[in-house]
């Protein structure tokens, strides 16, 4: 089971100005082949789908909790897709009357779906508003095979994520690539060394693919300068510690990141608030009379 808890894994600036076709290209970090979607989904039905997990436990735990934290990063993006698309003007009040076409704007988006379907939220789509697809998951059974699979994902992962993060200037998508970048580069190297111990081949040599330093990217120096890319997190399980024996036991952080060993955390890490979004009566978001939900609410909220 899964407990939820109501922050996000990072805390994200405000937008500068509303921009829907930022939010289209940060999309791809949610729905693409390469996005949250697929992380979590390939790794989660992997973990459902376990075999010998008593006699495997810390190959096991290791899919098992990234799948946890793969949940937080759905989250963590759709936030920043809500935050960026929030628009066209977020800090103003529309004008009530549809026929004004108040949200004329709207029409010349990249993406209109993410408006008139989803009132400028975030959807399982990619950049260019195609589905999430679930042929996209990858779960064998086969220990090698999969984890094989896992690095290649979190590869092709950071390359969507530094090209998303090359098209953006607006500090809340910025933020989200600075940190995924961070967090994919500790899942891509927990794979590489959960095969060094199945195969003796030492994939964590490769590492990173693609060939930059983090320390290039201004928004991962702070997670880089606290210890993020050498901790992985139990997520609120103890049985998930023994994975240690992959990620830890003395093995050291990635050539050109901050050096240290890597460790293996109990719970999750602090994060940070999640940003309020405001409604737009016009767009019925909360509704078209939104005072009266409000209203409905306070007298329920007092019922507790």
């Amino acid at each position: 089971m899964f407990m939820r808890i109501d922050r996000l894994q990072a805390e994200l600036p405000k937008p500068k100005k509303a921009d829907p076709n930022a939010a289209a290209a940060l999309q791809e970090l949610l729905g693409g082949k390469f996005g949250e979607m697929s992380t979590l989904n390939n790794y989660m039905f992997q973990s459902f789908n376990f075999r010998n997990k008593s006699k495997t436990k810390p190959f096991y735990s290791l899919v098992a909790s990234i799948t946890a934290e793969e949940l937080g990063h759905v989250e963590l993006v759709s936030n920043g897709i809500t935050m960026l698309a929030n628009g066209p003007t977020p800090e103003s009040d529309h004008d009530d009357d549809v026929s004004k076409a108040p949200f004329e704007d709207m029409k010349d988006i990249r993406s209109a779906a993410s408006f008139l379907h989803a009132g400028g939220g975030a959807m399982p789509v990619d950049s260019n508003g195609l589905p999430w697809n679930g042929t996209f998951v990858f779960s064998t059974g086969n220990l090698v095979l999969d984890l094989l699979h896992n690095f290649f994902l979190e590869c092709g992962a950071r390359m969507h994520k530094l090209r998303v993060y090359e098209t953006l200037s607006d500090p809340t998508g910025r933020e989200v690539c600075g940190y995924l970048l961070v967090r994919g580069s500790v899942h891509a190297h927990s794979y590489a060394l959960a095969l060094k111990n199945l195969t003796g081949v030492e994939m964590e040599k490769m590492l990173p693919t693609p060939n930059i330093d983090l320390s290039k990217i201004p928004e991962s120096q702070k997670y880089l300068d606290e210890g993020s890319h050498r901790r992985l997190y139990t997520w609120g399980e103890e049985t998930y510690r023994d994975m240690a024996a992959i990620w830890g036991n003395g093995e050291q952080a990635l050539p050109g990141d901050p050096p240290g060993e890597l460790e293996v955390v109990s719970g999750h890490p602090d994060g940070g608030k999640i940003d309020e979004l405001k409604g737009a009566s016009a767009a019925f978001t909360t509704d078209y009379e939104p005072e009266e939900i409000f209203d409905i609410a306070k007298k329920l909220a007092k019922l507790v």
